[in-house]
This record gives structure tokens, C-alpha cells and sequence, in this order.
């Protein structure tokens, strides 16, 4: 999985690059994106299936893709935060996941610009660029700070933010950065990563198996913040 989604970022990075100029354009980059997106995804599957020849996928771009194994399924978005990578905001990452049994049993966001690799494997813990990570400690809702999309962010009165990309929301709460993160409507391939990763640093995650892979409302903070979070969004 860091194979395929360092390989990968060498196209994001170049393509980051050459977004900056096309936003001066009458056309704009976003004909562009949209290629880079393809192009992501095609390496990180030509990547996976290198060594797990019979996996099956499912990814943001090209759908399901079922092969021989139909228990392990990759699970991809290979730039999630595409909007923010579309107007030359640096803050977008590359998601894999590896569901099996339906389980996911690891997971990687990988932020190229920042060069930061978050990575959980289930039942190991969840690492940092190989640094242990833990979520946020903080026993005092007004001390948090939470994230959300842009209906969250209105619905709540807690201290929000809101970035426009939910991987690295997650992953930010496994590295305690952030208190909580919830969401809406989100889709499976958008939060499989950052959801072992909020469990493997000691957070709380809802039962998302109860939703469809494009309708889950996700809800994910510290343990000690988790039931306060949830009162506040009990009407959300």
C-alpha cells in the first residue's frame, strides 16, 4: 500500500504543480483533475494487483472492479480532497484500504505535500510516518476542536472547522490534532483508511457497516469526548 501510494503521489505532486497555471485559464484545471484522478487511480491498482493478483476493488473513479477474491476488496479515492486540489489549495490526500471479510484491516492516507504518511493496521496501532499516534486527550468540549463539511459546520455550535477533506480530518483525529469529525452522506471510500485509523489510536468510531458504502453517516472522536460530542449532534 506505501508503494502504490508513494508511486502514485509522483503524478499528484507534478500535477499540483501544473494546476497553479491552469488556474488563470479561461477553461480552468478542472478537465485536468479529472485526468489526474484516472491516472492515480490506474497506478495504485496496477500497484495492488502486482502482489495480490485475485483482490478485488472498489474505487471512487471506476466503481467496483470484482475479480476472483471477492472477500478482500482494495478500497481507493485516489485524491480525496479533489476540490482543494483543483484550486491549487495544498490539502488533498491518496486513501487506500484493505477490506476483508467485510473488516478493514489496514489502511493509508498519504498527504504528498506534506510528505505525511498515516497508516493502521488492525489490532497494531496507528503510525505517523512510523511515530505512534494517539488521539487527543483534551476532557473539556470548549478546549475541542472539531471538523466536519460545510452542513456540519453549520449545524453545530462546537469549535469547527472545516477543511474539505475528510481522510486527513480523520487522520487528524487519530494524531489528536483534532477532537472529532463528523459527517453525513459521506462515501465508504472516503473514510475506510481514516476510521481504522481513529480506532488503532484509541478513538471511537459509530457502527458505519449499518449504512450504505454512499450514505454513511460517520460520527469519530477521542474516547473521552465521544458521548459529549454525541449529544450536541443528536439532532443532526
Amino acid at each position: 500500500m506505501i508503494k502504490a501510494a508513494e508511486k502514485a503521489s509522483k503524478s499528484v505532486i507534478r500535477d499540483f504543480g501544473e494546476v497553479e497555471k491552469l488556474q488563470v485559464s479561461k477553461k480552468g484545471p478542472r478537465d485536468f483533475v479529472t485526468k489526474t484522478d484516472k491516472l492515480v487511480e490506474k497506478i495504485i491498482i496496477d500497484e495492488l494487483s502486482k502482489s495480490k493478483k485475485n483482490y478485488s476493488f472498489l474505487s471512487e473513479e471506476i466503481g467496483s472492479i470484482k475479480n476472483k477474491d471477492r472477500e478482500n476488496i482494495w478500497i481507493i479515492d485516489p485524491i480525496d480532497g479533489t476540490t482543494n486540489f483543483l484550486h491549487g489549495i495544498p490539502h488533498f490526500a491518496i486513501c487506500i484500504a484493505l477490506e476483508s471479510n467485510q473488516e478493514i484491516i489496514s489502511g493509508l492516507i498519504y498527504d504528498p505535500i506534506k510528505d505525511e504518511m498515516f497508516f493502521a493496521e488492525k489490532n497494531k496501532g496507528a503510525f505517523l510516518n512510523n511515530h505512534r499516534l494517539r488521539v487527543s486527550n483534551k476532557n473539556s468540549i470548549e478546549d475541542c476542536l472539531f471538523s466536519s463539511n460545510h452542513e456540519g459546520v453549520k449545524f453545530s455550535n462546537l469549535n469547527m472547522r472545516y477543511s474539505g477533506c475528510a481522510a486527513l480530518d480523520l487522520a487528524y483525529v487519530s494524531s489528536g490534532r483534532l477532537d472529532g469529525f463528523f459527517h453525513n452522506k459521506i462515501n465508504l471510500w472516503d473514510i475506510a483508511a481514516g476510521a481504522l485509523l481513529v480506532e488503532e489510536a484509541g478513538g471511537i468510531i459509530n457502527n458505519i457497516k449499518d449504512y450504505k458504502n454512499d450514505d454513511i453517516n460517520i460520527r469519530a472522536a477521542s474516547s473521552v469526548i465521544y458521548d459529549e460530542m454525541i449529544k450536541n449532534l443528536k439532532d443532526f
